[in-house]
């Protein structure tokens, strides 16, 4: 069971270096770290077993994060209220194909789990994206994703190429949002 201390933390070289591509089929143990990392994501969801654990709430977490400079990246969106998970899943080797020039961000900022402390700033992004990747059994999808979706799963993305979220922070301006973003929560 993947727990907070197996997460590294920003300055561990993981998470500045571009992740290798996986080939299929997957390794058992590839196989089982993507098992892992979803259910990690499962775990910090729920008030119980986080407590427990004293596991962060994530939405996503990439194979860096871990330690592992590979393309691996787990997924889980909660639905709105009883609605099922809008994403729980886990991509191999994700990239993106078109991205929106209309930006978005989240009101509040981003937050990472190998990151533990609070980085005032806006972090812009494409609103809408279009991503090819791979199921654990190798199947090929391209998926379309906005607004929230979009933003984890660039967040994500990012991780397997060696940037932070706050690499995306304007310096000079930390809250400046232009005009026409889309503004979330």
């Amino acid at each position: 069971m993947i727990t907070m201390k197996d997460i590294v933390l920003e300055g561990h070289p993981a998470l500045r270096k571009r992740a290798g591509k996986i080939s299929f089929p997957l390794s058992d143990d590839l196989q089982h770290l993507a098992k892992e990392m979803l259910e990690f994501l499962h775990n910090s969801q729920d008030e119980e077993i986080a407590a427990k654990y004293e596991l962060r709430a994530g939405v996503g977490l990439a194979a860096p994060q871990l330690g592992k400079e590979i393309q691996m990246i787990a997924l889980l969106i909660p639905g709105y209220e009883d609605e099922p998970a809008l994403l729980d899943e886990v991509w191999i080797n994700p990239r993106i194909l078109r991205e929106s020039v209309k930006k978005t961000c989240l009101k509040e900022g981003e937050g990472c789990l190998s990151v533990n402390r609070d980085v005032p700033g806006v972090v812009l992004r494409p609103q809408r994206i279009t991503v090819k990747y791979f199921t654990p059994e190798g199947e090929e999808k391209v998926k379309t994703l906005t607004d929230y979706e979009a933003i984890v799963v660039q967040h994500e993305i990012d991780h397997l190429n060696g940037v932070m979220f706050y690499d995306h922070i304007n310096q000079a301006q930390p809250q400046y949002i232009p005009e026409g973003a889309v503004v979330i929560g």
